[in-house]
Parts: structure tokens; C-alpha cells; sequence
């Protein structure tokens, strides 16, 4: 339509969203639908959170806070800073914000200009590059290496950086792909940033705790405290939580770039959901015993996931660090055709005619920047990824 801006013509509907609604409508028609679409935990906010969040009602704290969080998520977040990552912050330092994805949106409307470019490793989270294009800025696409699990390696962030290189974006574990880079992985990439002072780092460390076989989660300001001074540190209590839907996310860095971001957000949507803020600090603040127990759950999904859809002929799942996700390659399944007559020419066919034939709701690779593969969410229970994955192996051996 003639009145839409040009920003908006440059940015797509979220792929993942989009598939849930879909698998949703058709569960909603009484379809037998497995969704595997959303990356969401199943598991219950835990019960001392919750309590919380009903204190703040109790006691009326449900009014406009400072735009980017009250004082005291702050300072739990300050804390959990210092305690988990080694890293220093004062309260100045923290922004508090609806969901780390608008975290991500804040950062970037504050500091993009057209022609600046947002260096991004693909498999990405399906947002990364949209919202760097509602700011003005242009995504630079690095691709995964395979046989690195997805990951990047140095000299590939070398030859990406060019003058016009404002934001380096890192995200690990990742989402699609569950990759964690160790620390001698990313103590190369931050020697590389660090002969660039113009380039700013942005860490999505939103799946920190769903680490899995000995893997140390470690952040790029930690492994080089150089970079301190230019990066953001993001997070959130959306996963490790499961407080989805409760939309709490943070992030810490230099004054001057937490001041703006603040900025965007008191002339958008203001402060975050107080109830929500107080009972992210009771999560943050209280006690995290439950952490490991749901990780070690995860872990034992994401063994099930994997062997079952390595034994599939054409499918390739590498075994991934963390997150709850698994990024298989359908390579081997490509030009063929399924038993209701519908031709695999690319992932996205793979994805439609699984949920069409089989009721199996997964994202496809190129909505992560990166194919042929597709996106598993293993965040359910095991009988259901049972079954999935059962549904998948008859898909799979229906195709000629």
C-alpha cells in the first residue's frame, strides 16, 4: 500500500511466529498437530517468581516505572552480572526493557545509520537482520561452517569487516543451531575485534544456562575485558526462567549507549510490565537451584532428538552445545518427492509438506539465513518428541 513507509517494505513477519500461528490454526480445526516451532520452555515459571509477581499486586506496586526498569532489577541485575560473568556494572549501566528482542531493537534504532553495516554469523536468530534493517543499517551475512557446527571462524569475521562495520552480533549458544563457541573460540574472534576499535560488539546470551557436556558458558567482554567499553551485553529471564510471556529482558553497557536506548524506549512503549520487573528480581535474586535440574532435562531431549533423526536416511544432525534446538541438514532429502506428491525443492517445502502430511510443525533453514535444514525446538516432553520424531521418519521414507 502507497501509504506504508519504505522502512517497513524491507522487513518480513517473523518466520517462527508465523509458523506457530499456523501449526495453532490448524490444531484450533481440529487438526492432529506436533509443534515443535516455538522456542519456548514447557516447564512452569517457578513457583517463588510467580509468588512475587502477586506480592507486587498485593501491595499496588503497578504503576510507571523509570523507562528502562526500577532500581532494584537493576541492582539484581548488576549482581548477576558480577556473580556469573565476571563482569562489573552499575546500575547506570543497565537497561531493562519488554523482552531482550526489543533490548536488540533499542541498540540499534539508537546507533544505525544508513549505510552502517551489522555483521551477523548465520544460522541467525530470524529477527537479527530485520531489525537491523528497521534501523537503517545493513545486515553483512557470515555463513557457519558445517563442519564447526555452524560456527564462525576468526579469519571469516576478518575479511567481513569493512569501514562502514558498526556492530559485530553474537549470539552463543545459538538459536537455530544450539553451537556454543569455547572459550579458545571465542578469545580468536575477540583478538579480531580488538584490532578494529570502530566495531562495536552486541552478545545475545540468552541461552547461557542450557549448556549441556561439560560446556562453560563464557561472553566476549569476559574473555577480552578490553571490549568492555564497546559492548552490550544482553540477556534476559525469558528461557532460563520460563518467563516467556512475562517479557523481561537486560542488557549492560557504556553509559552513554544505555542513555540512548533509554531514550528509544521512553518515546515507544516506556517502562517494561512492573509486575514483571519484580518478579524478575525475585528470579534473578532467588534461588537457582532449579537451573541444572531443567538443563540436565534439556540435555536428555536434545540425546533422544538427535539419535532419532540421525537414524533418518538424508537427514544430518550434529549434536549441539546448548540451547534447545537442533539444526539437521536435509541436503540428502532435496529433489525429491513426498507421498502426497509434493516435490522437496528447499527446506521451506520440506517444512510445509511435513506439517501438511504428517502434522509436524518445524522452521525451515532459510528463514535462518542458512540452508537446507530445518529447526527443531526440543523444549517438550519426550513422549511428544517421540512421536515427532517417528512422524518425521515416516515422512522421510515416504519421499521417492
Amino acid at each position: 500500500m502507497a501509504f506504508l513507509s519504505d522502512t517497513l517494505a524491507r522487513v518480513k513477519p517473523s518466520p517462527t511466529v508465523a509458523m506457530t500461528q499456523l501449526a495453532a490454526e490448524l490444531k484450533a480445526q481440529g487438526k492432529d498437530i506436533i509443534g515443535l516451532s516455538a522456542g519456548e520452555p514447557d516447564f512452569d515459571t517457578p513457583d517463588n517468581i510467580k509468588a512475587a509477581a502477586i506480592a507486587a499486586i498485593n501491595a499496588n506496586q503497578t504503576r510507571y516505572t523509570a523507562p528502562d526498569g526500577i532500581i532494584e532489577l537493576k541492582q539484581a541485575i548488576c549482581a548477576k552480572f558480577a556473580r556469573e560473568n565476571g563482569l562489573s556494572y552499575e546500575p547506570s549501566q543497565i537497561s531493562v526493557s519488554t523482552g531482550g528482542k526489543q533490548v536488540l531493537y533499542n541498540a540499534f534504532i539508537a546507533t544505525l545509520n544508513p549505510g552502517d553495516e551489522v555483521i551477523i554469523p548465520a544460522p541467525y536468530w530470524v529477527s537479527y537482520p530485520d531489525i537491523v534493517k528497521l534501523g537503517q543499517g545493513t545486515p553483512v551475512i557470515i555463513e557457519g561452517k558445517p563442519e564447526l557446527g555452524y560456527k564462525i571462524t576468526a579469519d571469516q569475521l576478518e575479511a567481513a569487516i569493512t569501514p562502514q562495520t558498526k556492530w559485530f552480533l553474537f549470539n552463543s549458544p545459538s538459536n537455530p543451531t544450539g553451537a556454543g563457541y569455547s572459550w579458545a573460540e571465542l578469545k580468536a574472534i575477540t583478538e579480531v575485534l580488538m584490532k578494529h576499535p570502530h566495531v562495536w560488539v552486541m552478545s545475545d546470551d540468552m541461552y547461557e544456562h542450557l549448556a549441556y557436556d561439560g560446556f562453560e558458558f563464557c561472553t566476549p567482554a569476559q574473555v577480552e575485558p578490553a571490549l568492555y567499553e564497546r559492548t552490550l551485553t544482553v540477556n534476559g529471564v525469558s528461557k532460563a526462567y520460563a518467563m516467556t510471556g512475562w517479557r523481561i529482558g537486560y542488557a549492560g553497557g557504556p553509559v552513554a549507549l544505555i542513555t540512548a536506548m533509554r531514550k528509544v524506549q521512553s518515546q515507544s512503549t516506556n517502562n517494561p510490565c512492573t509486575i514483571s520487573q519484580w518478579a524478575a528480581v525475585e528470579a534473578l535474586n532467588g534461588p537457582q537451584d532449579f537451573l541444572a535440574p531443567r538443563a540436565e532435562a534439556f540435555r536428555r531431549r536434545r540425546d533422544l532428538v538427535c539419535e532419532k533423526l540421525n537414524a533418518i536416511d538424508g537427514i544430518t544432525c550434529p549434536v549441539p552445545e546448548g540451547a534447545f534446538y537442533v539444526y539437521p541438514s536435509i541436503t540428502g532429502l532435496l529433489g525429491k518427492t513426498s507421498a502426497a506428491g509434493r516435490v522437496i525443492g528447499d527446506d521451506e517445502a520440506f517444512a510445509t509438506a511435513l506439517l501438511e502430511e504428517q502434522g509436524v510443525a518445524v522452521v525451515f533453514g532459510a528463514a535462518f539465513g542458512l540452508s537446507a535444514n530445518f529447526r527443531i525446538s526440543y523444549a517438550t516432553s519426550d513422549a511428544v518428541l517421540e512421536e515427532a520424531c517417528a512422524r518425521i521418519a515416516v515422512f522421510c521414507d515416504g519421499l521417492r
